[in-house]
């Protein structure tokens, strides 16, 4: 069972998804994702997914979704990735009328994610940065 996005009627396949999607449209912008949020989850910017989730999914309509492959939601390496997921949500192929800026957010918080996995695996952000920014030295 999915949801029905209170704002825009957009299909979620689960609260997880109706909560990355409204904060996600909310971040890039869309003002009244954001109000509705505001008023619904004041507090949504320090929620996690599943918190959110669950406040958000109170106030949304239910409805019948197509079973899709379970998938964990911190694999960023499966087949597809970013372009498949926003694909599947959507229902329409690729990212549909995203603006020029949109993709940039997405590209930025791309990058900024596999540099949070690699920190995660051990790596730093130190690592790309050079020994000594002082070639003279």
């Amino acid at each position: 069972m999915g949801y029905r996005c209170p704002v825009c009627e957009t299909e979620e396949a689960d609260a997880v998804h109706l909560a990355n999607h409204l904060a996600v449209t909310a971040s890039l912008g869309r003002p009244d994702h954001e109000a509705w949020l505001e008023d619904h989850a004041p507090n949504w910017g320090d929620c996690t997914p599943a918190e959110l989730g669950e406040i958000v999914s109170e106030h949304a309509e239910t409805v019948e979704t197509p079973e899709f492959d379970d998938h964990d939601h911190a694999d960023h390496g499966r087949p597809g990735g970013l372009e498949g997921d926003l694909a599947r949500q959507s229902r329409q192929p690729g990212r549909g009328s995203m603006t020029d800026e949109a993709e940039q957010v997405l590209r930025e918080a791309r990058e900024l994610t596999e540099q949070m996995a690699g920190n995660a695996d051990g790596g730093s952000d130190e690592e790309a940065e050079p020994e000594n920014g002082n070639e003279n030295a």
